[in-house]
C-alpha cells in the first residue's frame, strides 16, 4: 500500500508539474490538443491538460532583427552590385505565424531578396547611392503585404551597404576626382572674374570720385573767382567814388581859396608858374620842339587862364557883382 500511495504522488506531481505553464512577458506559446489548435497561452501562469494537451509552438513578440544575406544585384545599366540588408519583424499573430507558414522567417528573408532584385533591377547604378530611403520603403511595403498571412509585421528595412565592383570603384573615384577638380578650376574662375570685377568697380568708383573732386574743385575756384572779382569791382568802385569825391572837395576848396582876397594873384603865379614847367620838361625830354606863336606872351596866356577861371566863377559870383 505504501508504495502504491508513493507512485500515486509521484503521479500527482508530474501532472501537476505538467499541468503548470509560465509564459514570460512579451511571449506566446500556441497549444494544440490532440493535434489541433487549442489556445494561444499569454504572459503569466497557465494550465493545461497534461497529456491532451501540447505546447506546439514558442513565439518571440519583440522586435526582431534579421540579417538578410548579401546577394549580387543586376542594375538597369547593367551593373553588378553587391547589397548587404538588415530587416527589422514582429510577430502579431502567434497562431498565424505557427500555421500560416511552415518557416516564416525564411520565407521573408527570401522575400527580401526577390524584391530588392526587382527594385535595383529598375534603377541605374547612380540612383541606388541617392535613392536608399526610396528602396528600404518599397521593401517594406512589398514584404509587409505578403506577410500579413504568416502573422508576421514588418517594421523597417535598412541597406547596410552596397559594393559595386572595383572597376566602378576606381571609376567613381576618378569621376569625383575630375568633379572636384573640375569645382576647383571653376571657383578659381569666379574668384579671378569676381576680383577683375572688384578692381574695376574699385577704379571706377575712384574715377568718380575723382571728378567729382575736380569738379566741385572747379566749383570753388570759379565761385572764388566771382567772389575776387565781385570783391575788384566794389573796390574799384568805391576807389573811384573817393577820387571822384577828393577832387570835388579840391576843386570846392580851390573856389574857395579864389574867392578870397589875394586868390586870383595866387591863380595867376600857379598858372604862369606851370607854364614855365612844362616849357623845361619839353626841352628836357626832346631836342626839337613845336611852340605856339605866342608862347613869349606869358602874360597872355595867364590871361587867357584866368578868364577861363572867371567864367567858371561866374555863377557862384553873384556877391562879388552886386559889390
Amino acid at each position: 500500500m505504501q508504495t502504491i500511495f508513493i507512485l500515486v504522488v509521484i503521479v500527482a506531481l508530474i501532472f501537476v508539474f505538467k499541468s503548470i505553464k509560465v509564459v514570460p512577458q512579451q511571449h506566446a506559446y500556441v497549444i494544440e490538443r490532440l493535434g489541433r489548435f487549442h489556445a494561444t497561452l499569454g504572459p503569466g501562469l497557465n494550465i493545461i491538460i497534461p497529456f491532451l494537451d501540447r505546447l506546439a509552438y514558442k513565439h518571440d513578440l519583440r522586435e526582431i532583427p534579421l540579417d538578410v544575406p548579401s546577394q549580387i544585384c543586376i542594375t538597369k545599366d547593367n551593373t553588378q552590385l553587391q547589397v548587404d540588408g538588415i530587416l527589422y519583424f514582429q510577430v502579431t499573430d502567434p497562431q498565424q505565424a505557427s500555421y500560416g507558414s511552415s518557416n516564416f522567417v525564411l520565407a521573408i528573408t527570401q522575400l527580401a531578396q526577390t524584391t530588392l532584385r526587382s527594385i535595383i533591377g529598375r534603377m541605374e547604378l547612380d540612383k541606388t547611392f541617392e535613392e536608399r530611403d526610396d528602396i528600404n520603403r518599397h521593401v517594406v511595403s512589398a514584404l509587409d503585404e505578403a506577410a500579413a498571412n504568416w502573422g508576421v509585421k514588418v517594421l523597417r528595412y535598412e541597406i547596410k551597404d552596397l559594393t559595386p565592383p572595383k572597376e566602378i570603384l576606381h571609376a567613381m573615384q576618378a569621376q569625383i576626382t575630375a568633379e572636384r577638380e573640375k569645382r576647383a578650376l571653376i571657383a578659381a574662375s569666379e574668384g579671378r572674374k569676381q576680383e577683375q570685377i572688384n578692381i574695376a568697380t574699385g577704379q571706377r568708383e575712384a574715377a568718380i570720385q575723382q571728378s567729382e573732386g575736380e569738379k566741385q574743385s572747379f566749383i570753388n575756384r570759379s565761385e572764388g573767382e566771382k567772389q575776387a572779382a565781385i570783391n575788384r569791382a566794389e573796390g574799384e568802385s568805391e576807389s573811384i567814388r573817393l577820387v571822384a569825391r577828393a577832387t570835388a572837395e579840391a576843386i570846392h576848396m580851390i573856389a574857395q581859396t579864389i574867392r578870397q582876397p589875394g586868390g586870383t594873384e595866387a591863380v595867376n603865379l600857379k598858372i604862369a608858374e606851370q607854364y614855365i614847367d612844362a616849357f623845361g620838361k619839353i626841352a628836357k625830354s626832346s631836342t626839337t620842339m613845336l611852340l605856339p606863336a605866342n608862347a613869349s606872351d606869358v602874360a597872355g596866356i595867364v590871361a587867357t587862364a584866368m578868364n577861363v577861371v572867371k567864367t567858371t566863377q561866374a555863377p557862384g559870383s553873384g556877391s562879388n557883382t552886386h559889390r
